[in-house]
């Protein structure tokens, strides 16, 4: 027997027009998904209007209490109304929904907001009388005079009590806050020019959360004060400068050092035309712009901005807005990867500079029970406590000359480079150099191993890609969908050695594949190409492939761990680290080598 669909009366269902509250909570369960997004849309209202200043404070979460301050050009009495209504806006005409330069355009946000909180909004445009509305569960009060001495103050209360239900999903009051700076933050790098502050005022208490003063300066002086102050100075003292352009795209910002990774994608800040956006295209572009000097499991950091022409990009994809779809979404995707490939290659040998504060944080004793007095300790040839905590036994002081280490005496000045001049090698695997204000150690087979990468990477792309033909073509087949997918991008892939050609109906030939890449499993291949091309619109499957057969080259072509090298081979090895792009980390995204400032080392030994 079967059972009757639950999605099917018995009566023939009556269509009836919804109540404007009823509209206006439905439409709100789309633009208000949480506290957070309250505090986009009132800060981005707040940006459209021009203010150089904008307060956020919250209360519980954002639960009972979220209030957004402004200095912008207010509203009058007669525009409140409006305001509250759905589908009203200042920002566009109607005319042209693909030619958009403001944050906000759809009209829902306060009209949403107060279906499902309780709204007060207080204005005032200068020269004019300040007014108010206020807005309970949709209900729309009447336009009051109020004090107020210029600018904007929404205040939206008891979040979610006109429809509970969702008071259900909301997550704990530190989860809901932390979701709200993130917020803040995103918006303050969108606009360095603007200052933020971000309160927490539950309980009666007041507490600064965030604070960023106005920066000043030019484009990028002022995106580094902000970086510094978002992000923080480690980030802003280990990112290069990104300024490319092309074919009208434009890319601003600042990407981190493959050694500046980080386990998530928390560092990873994204914008169109000023827009804070989570776009997997983008992001997309990102991991490939990095996909040759970092491992799957470490993610970049960096800011960047994409500012286009409005009508090449659609930013009415989502009510929330956070993505877009490009007119020609190849020519963004193209300039990321290019840009920072070629901005992370111009930084050289360069390695972020916190692998050396990791370093020493690391060689810091750790405590080890009650504090022992000097005249307390027993007077033996063995240290009580030793200074590095991870040394498990003590051992007899060595002489230099004892150690098992290749030691150089050539002055500094005579082979220095940013590297310095080799000094000794330790455990045959070890590079010590010195250099005018400290010294650096370099893990030899990690070095050599980028530096013959990429010696093969510049043969291969100058040779031009070796293929194979197949004996007998490698038919798959596939639907219609990816098909068409495939064969579109084949010209892209016959350039990296993949040579495809249409079999009938919805079948390709696999002809021929890169050489380096031995004996392939093409259908594996093409499977893996057509999910990037679904998730990405390109694919760098086959690039990726080569890259990591190379990789593996390189490996077994480098100077190994174990072997003594003499001096000026050492040396010879530094000086090449400085003339090869991204020598400063390994193939997998480590560092090749840790510097280490006299001053730091110094204070270590508690000289300073």
């Amino acid at each position: 027997m079967n059972a009757p669909s639950p999605h099917i009366s018995a009566e023939r269902p009556v269509i009836r027009q919804l109540d404007e509250a009823a509209i206006n909570r439905i439409a709100a369960g789309e633009v208000v998904e949480r506290p957070a997004s309250a505090v986009k849309e009132l800060v981005e209202n707040a940006l459209d209007a021009g203010a150089r200043r904008v307060t956020v404070d919250y209360a519980e979460g954002g639960k009972v209490l979220i209030r957004v301050t402004d200095d912008g050009c207010g509203m009058t009495g007669d525009d409140l109304p409006l305001a509250v209504t759905r589908h009203a806006t200042s920002k566009i005409d109607g005319s042209d929904l693909l030619n958009i330069h403001s944050f906000g355009f759809r009209g829902e946000a306060l009209p949403s907001l107060g279906a499902v909180g309780r709204l007060t909004i207080q204005s005032r445009v200068a020269g004019q009388d300040a007014a108010a509305i206020t807005v309970d569960g949709g209900r729309v009060g009447p336009v009051r005079p109020v004090g107020l001495s210029g600018g904007t103050v929404v205040e939206l209360r008891d979040l979610f009590h006109a429809t509970p239900a969702r008071l259900k999903f909301m997550r704990s009051d530190r989860a809901e806050a932390q979701a709200m700076a993130e917020v803040v933050r995103r918006l303050a790098l969108a606009e360095p020019g603007v200052g933020f502050t971000l309160r927490d005022v539950s309980g009666g208490d007041e507490r600064v959360i965030f604070r960023a003063e106005a920066e000043q300066g030019d484009l990028f002086d002022a995106l580094r004060g902000r970086v510094a102050r978002v992000i923080g100075a480690d980030f802003a003292d280990n990112a290069v400068a990104i300024d490319a352009e092309h074919d009208g795209v434009r890319l601003t910002g600042y990407a981190g050092l493959p050694t500046y990774s980080r386990g998530t994608s928390v560092a990873q800040y994204l914008f169109v035309n000023g827009r804070p956006v989570q776009d997997k295209q983008l992001i997309g572009a990102l991991r490939a712009a990095y996909m040759d000097v970092l491992s799957r499991d470490r993610h970049p950091a960096a800011v960047l901005f994409v500012t286009v022409d409005p009508t090449r990009v659609d930013v009415n994809v989502h009510p929330a807005k956070s993505e877009v779809r490009f007119r020609e979404p190849g020519a963004v995707r193209g300039l990321i990867v290019t840009a920072l490939r070629h901005a992370l290659a111009g930084a050289g040998h360069r390695a972020s500079s916190t692998v050396g504060a990791e370093t020493l944080a690391q060689m810091r004793a750790e405590p080890v029970g009650p504090r022992v007095y000097q005249m307390d300790r027993p007077s033996q040839n063995w240290p009580s406590q030793p200074t590095f905590a991870r040394v498990q036994e003590w051992q007899a002081p060595m002489g230099f000359a004892e150690a098992p280490a290749a030691r150089i005496e050539a002055p500094v000045e005579t082979a220095a480079g940013y590297l310095g001049a080799a000094r000794a090698q330790l455990h045959e695997n070890y590079i010590i150099a010195q250099t005018a204000d400290g010294f650096v150690i370099v893990d030899q087979h990690a070095a050599h191993e980028r530096l013959v990468y990429e010696r093969l990477k510049a043969q291969r792309d100058g040779a031009g890609i070796a293929r194979q033909a197949l004996l007998i073509p490698e038919i798959i087949d596939l639907s219609p969908d990816d098909c068409a997918r495939l064969l579109e991008a084949a010209p892209d892939l016959a350039r990296v050695g993949l040579v495809i050609e249409a079999f009938g109906g919805s079948a390709v030939a696999v002809q021929e594949t890169p050489a380096i890449l031995g004996q392939v499993n093409a259908q594996a291949l093409i499977r893996d190409i057509l999910d990037d091309l679904a998730d990405l619109g390109q694919s760098q499957r086959v690039q990726a492939k080569m890259d990591a057969v190379l990789s593996r080259m390189s490996c077994h072509g480098s100077i190994r761990s174990g072997r003594q090298m003499r001096g000026d081979e050492m040396n010879a090895l530094l000086r090449e680290m400085e003339a090869t792009p991204l020598s400063g980390q390994c193939n997998h995204g480590r560092p090749t080598y840790v510097e280490l400032k006299l001053a730091d080392i110094e204070r270590l030994f508690g000289r300073r």
